[in-house]
């Protein structure tokens, strides 16, 4: 597997060997020793799954307290954008962003340390979507960011008049008005 530092520290792209022939493909997509080799240390105890259809943009969603997480995640069908903010203080790129396309045929994944929010825009018909998450979900630790901060300026591959949002994500603050505790 190939290991793609990003520009923010911790923040991984995944890219592992998919081996192809007449049948189809294969490809190992999880592997904890093989993980703990590239420097992903999180012990995922929670598996996560999500269908949208295009248009869907979701996010950003973060844990707070001792409930953050560190995700890994996967698209195994169709093609989403995903985007990881750095949420940790101090963190030189504090505030700052990245995203890359993850599909059933480059087979990305994405690591996302603890200390970031999430979220991800539906590029396809429709994409499943996998997150490996490190500590369970808890309602009362939720929290978000606007995904239309134009502080932030992200760039969601879907024009703003198409986007789909829940009402929870459309309620979401500025990065500069959202109290986080890590």
């Amino acid at each position: 597997m190939n290991i793609i530092k990003t520009p923010i520290e911790g923040l991984l792209v995944i890219e592992p060997d998919v081996f192809r022939d007449s049948r189809g493909f294969f490809f190992e997509a999880y592997n904890a020793s093989r993980y703990m080799e590239a420097g992903i240390s999180a012990h995922f105890i929670q598996d996560n799954t999500s269908m949208s259809t295009y248009g869907v943009v979701r996010g950003l969603h973060f844990q707070k307290g001792e409930w953050v997480q560190a995700k890994l995640v996967s698209c195994p069908i169709g093609s989403v954008l995903d985007v990881a903010v750095d949420l940790r203080a101090g963190s030189p790129t504090y505030g700052q962003w990245y995203s890359v396309e993850i599909n059933d045929v480059n087979h990305r994944q994405l690591f996302i340390p603890r200390g970031f929010a999430h979220g991800f825009s539906v590029l396809s018909e429709k994409a499943l979507f996998n997150y490996k998450c490190d500590n369970p979900y808890h309602k009362e630790a939720e929290g978000g960011i606007l995904l239309s901060d134009s502080d932030l300026g992200i760039d969601w591959r879907i024009a703003e008049n198409d986007r789909i949002l829940s009402d929870k994500d459309k309620a979401y603050l500025p990065l500069r008005e959202t109290r986080i505790e890590f």
